[in-house]
């Protein structure tokens, strides 16, 4: 058996539908990187890389196309991004990537770039049905999750808005595409989203603390 058909066999069958090994081991991996995510490590950039790898296979078996080619560019945007934290990971005061929100102008280009992104995807999808049999919902999620990735590869935290947006759409498509564990793993996803938005948001109100004056005691510097 080759190593793709091991990964769509059935582990478990969950609400009478089938839950197969990719789809399973594929979006634990997106949890563990979502967490990573969380706490600024740079490991979160290998974990996604992972997930994208195992969750082909899961779309493939779903016949969706257009979530094959999504986590492809996924996995592309996976390595640039360890890259920019690699880069920028010094920023931060504790050796985590440093955090802020974004300017007026990278919002717009945010909100652009996923706007113009959505209506190409999903025009190319409409044009050629084989690649999806929910077009514009697919390409919702295709372009919001590469919008997301980039912001989260620039430390901002419109990077948790953005998934919380995939994820409004992201839950009732995997359900009804038949991939249950991945429509639960969004519900898990949003709780996690939440509590980063909080964490990423706390941390940029964070300024260093200001250097205390040196005293001078019997000759001595203290």
């Amino acid at each position: 058996m080759s190593a793709l058909g091991a990964l769509n066999d059935t582990a478990f069958v969950l609400f009478g539908q089938k839950v197969i090994w990719s789809d399973m081991i594929g979006n634990l991996l997106g949890l563990t990187a979502l967490a990573l995510g969380w706490r600024r490590s740079r490991l979160t950039w290998p974990a996604q890389l992972l997930a994208g790898l195992v969750l082909v296979a899961a779309y493939h078996s779903a016949n969706l196309s257009g979530g094959v080619g999504k986590q492809l560019l996924v996995i592309a945007v996976a390595v640039w991004g360890w890259r920019q934290w690699r880069a920028g990971a010094a920023a931060g005061e504790d050796g985590t990537i440093a955090v802020r929100f974004a300017t007026g102008r990278e919002r717009l280009a945010l909100l652009a770039g996923t706007v113009a992104g959505t209506v190409a995807v999903g025009t190319l999808f409409t044009v050629f049905p084989d690649l999806s049999w929910s077009p514009w919902a697919d390409a919702y999620i295709f372009v919001g999750t590469i919008a997301a990735m980039v912001a989260q590869a620039r430390g901002l935290v419109e990077f948790w808005f953005a998934w919380l947006l995939v994820d409004l759409v992201g839950v009732p498509l995997a359900f009804s595409s038949g991939l249950v564990f991945s429509g639960l793993v969004y519900l898990v996803y949003l709780v996690l989203v939440l509590w980063g938005m909080r964490a990423w948001w706390l941390r940029t109100r964070r300024t260093p603390a200001p250097a205390q004056p040196a005293h001078t005691v019997e000759g001595a510097v203290v």
